[in-house]
């Protein structure tokens, strides 16, 4: 499992492509471009608080018995400057906000001074540059604000909105196309006959996509024709990052992706030692992979989660696998262990509590709550109530709120 993991993610190829999108929707994408500031922030040096600016050297010596005394000629708006320079014995009203005045280099808030007429007190000295946001205090001219590559937080938009950027050069999404494939398939919003069923693949697998940074395009059921399915590949790798098939990946007799697969690129491997999810085959073409996955609604959601989702973040050029690492102790005995290979356990965890869900690979609602998932080794022993195990907890809207499950 771990070992088709790492082939799959060594074989990706990450999207070169470049999205110009507003800053204001810019949060959580990854820089295409490092940017500098263009010039310092603040621009001048500036009040931090609302008070009186004046000369720090004015203020030597003062006490609250022997208070330095300054004569109050104006006042400073975070708008609006002082324009001439102020004396030794002057000091301005100032905002916070407000551009210190030529020959002030410090200042103190109203609470601190007493007030007779046109003149204040001051009863401490105030040294150089309190309450004072000096020029380039918060970044400088030529400073890098994001690099290539970054993920970004709010604070480096806001830093490139203080350079009075409106817009940047981020990597595009990857598009990721689901192709359900079944006889017995309909889409949602059609029409039963006699024994098929409603599609969820491109629900579920779209929401992974879609949660991990990408964009879902979902497709019509394919019926079990293996020309049609090569074709429907064909035109999706033309139009996607990433190719998903779901059913048909095993070995009967209406299992057409291994006979389509290696008919437009190259196997890597078929067959992945986990359950759910052993039939599961990846291909490559032109550098882009198509992976046939379990028909069954909760195998291949639970594929998503240790193959999808760090994949789509890995096209994406997104940091890490998408899940933290944590421990919880089972509130339940665990799956059965297999002799040969590793057994997915999806979770919810709550509290450090840990309850597994699993109840059989054609039921969706197995993997209802589930905000982790663990894996147990081959030939491990059966996982006992009271039990502490590793677990990898998934983000959130994958996941149920942890504090909500259980």
């Amino acid at each position: 499992m771990a070992g088709a993991a790492r082939r799959v993610l060594a074989a990706a190829r990450p999207v070169d492509r470049v999205d110009r999108i507003p800053l204001l929707e810019a949060l959580g994408r990854v820089s295409a471009v490092t940017i500098r500031a263009s010039f310092p922030v603040p621009r001048f040096s500036r009040a931090t608080w609302d008070g009186f600016a004046f000369r720090s050297r004015s203020s030597r010596g003062a006490t609250p018995r022997r208070p330095a005394t300054f004569r109050v000629v104006g006042e400073v708006f975070a708008d609006r400057g002082y324009a001439r320079s102020l004396r030794p014995d002057e000091a301005v009203a100032i905002a916070a906000g407000g551009r210190l005045p030529p020959g002030a280099d410090t200042m103190i808030i109203f609470e601190e001074t007493s007030r007779e007429g046109s003149s204040i007190q001051v009863p401490r000295f105030v040294r150089t540059g309190e309450r004072v946001a000096l020029t380039g205090a918060d970044f400088g001219r030529g400073q890098v604000l994001v690099r290539r590559g970054e993920v970004l937080d709010p604070a480096t938009v806001g830093s490139l909105g203080a350079i009075g950027r409106t817009s940047l050069a981020v990597v595009a999404r990857p598009r990721v196309a689901v192709l359900p494939n079944g006889n017995e398939l309909v889409a949602p919003g059609g029409r039963l006959h006699g024994d098929q069923i409603f599609e969820t693949n491109n629900l579920t697998l779209g929401g992974v996509v879609r949660a991990a940074g990408g964009i879902p395009a979902p497709h019509t059921p394919l019926g079990d024709d293996p020309r049609r399915i090569e074709g429907a590949v064909r035109r999706a790798l033309a139009a996607s990052d990433l190719v998903l098939v779901t059913g048909g990946s095993s070995v009967g007799e209406h299992d057409y992706a291994p006979e389509v697969f290696p008919r437009i690129g190259r196997v890597l491997f078929h067959g992945v030692a986990v359950r759910p999810g052993k039939p599961t085959i990846v291909a490559e073409s032109r550098g882009k992979l198509m992976i046939g996955m379990p028909g069954h609604p909760t195998s291949a959601l639970s594929n998503s989660f240790w193959l999808l989702l760090p994949l789509v973040r890995r096209l994406g050029q997104l940091p890490g696998p998408g899940w933290t690492d944590g421990v919880c102790r089972l509130e339940r005995a665990g799956d059965h262990p297999s002799p040969d290979l590793s057994v997915v356990v999806p979770l919810r965890v709550s509290g450090g509590r840990g309850y597994p869900t699993y109840h059989g690979s054609h039921a969706v609602t197995g993997l209802r709550g589930v905000n982790a998932f663990a894996v147990m080794a081959p030939g491990s022993r059966p996982w006992r109530r009271g039990q502490t195990i590793r677990v990898h907890l998934l983000p959130e809207p994958i996941a149920a709120p942890r504090d909500a499950a259980g």
